[in-house]
């Protein structure tokens, strides 16, 4: 097992240059996860760049939200080598919001030391839910409870944010409201974003590079070079649409009939 963890390095004197970025916010070399003597993630081979977002496609069961959990920290039985930052966050398509603790609570959950409640608030601003901070969570609608996730990764600072299909179980309306609000983080904050999701047309909306993952490896790798904000009626949009469902397997054709 190999998990390492870059650092950024901070010039504490104003007078002097800033140390270059990292040339990866993410780098991931050999990576092998086995379960039960089967390889689900086989030799994968992953770069994401600092700022980049990144959305990551495949067939349930391929992988995805296996190598997400490496990432994060949370799985370490690995072979191989991978590199993060040690700030990093995690959002789940289950908020997990503890019912015992009120929404700025949760918040603040797991952060070290005893930050002041104005931590929680500021973050909650953000999403917009500060209307919600003193809520308890059986009290929040979907939609609201998934920022109040984000917001708590977000008082992380991280300059990895990894999003594990977050806008699975909400509705259609209340899925575009949260794409349009990470789109609009991410742009402000401006750390590297990894998303799994099952929706092409989401990762076409949101991501710089979109890769596919099929037998434990990235199988493809398309880049996508449209200007922001993004039109699903542009026909450039329409047509990166439909070559990522052919990797998937999906019938464009009969699709369209």
């Amino acid at each position: 097992m190999a998990t390492d963890i870059h650092r950024a390095v901070i010039t504490k004197r104003s007078d002097t240059p800033p140390a270059p970025r990292a040339p990866h916010a993410v780098r991931v070399d050999g990576l092998t996860r086995s379960f039960d003597g089967r390889a689900v993630i086989d030799h994968l081979e992953l770069d994401v760049r600092p700022g980049e977002f990144v959305a990551l496609l495949g067939r349930s069961g391929c992988g995805k939200s296996t190598l997400l959990r490496i990432l994060a920290g949370l799985d370490r039985d690995i072979e191989g080598t991978v590199l993060v930052p040690r700030r990093k966050a995690v959002a789940f398509q289950a908020p997990r919001l503890m019912p015992w603790k009120k929404v700025w609570r949760n918040v603040l959950l797991g952060l070290p030391g005893k930050p002041a409640r104005t931590v929680a608030d500021k973050a909650l601003e953000e999403v917009g839910l500060s209307h919600r901070s003193d809520a308890w969570p059986k009290t929040l609608s979907g939609g609201e409870a998934q920022r109040a996730s984000l917001a708590r990764a977000l008082v992380r600072e991280p300059d990895l944010l990894l999003l594990d299909e977050p806008f699975g179980a909400l509705d259609a309306l209340t899925r575009i409201k949260a794409q349009r609000l990470v789109g609009e983080l991410w742009q402000r904050r401006g750390c590297a974003v990894l998303l799994v999701t099952h929706d092409v047309e989401e990762a076409v909306l949101l991501a710089d590079r979109v890769l596919v993952m099929d037998d434990g490896v990235i199988a493809h790798e398309q880049r996508i070079d449209l200007d922001r904000p993004r039109d699903i009626t542009d026909p450039r949009f329409a047509e990166l649409r439909a070559g990522l469902l052919e990797r998937l397997g999906v019938d464009t054709a009969a699709e369209a009939a």
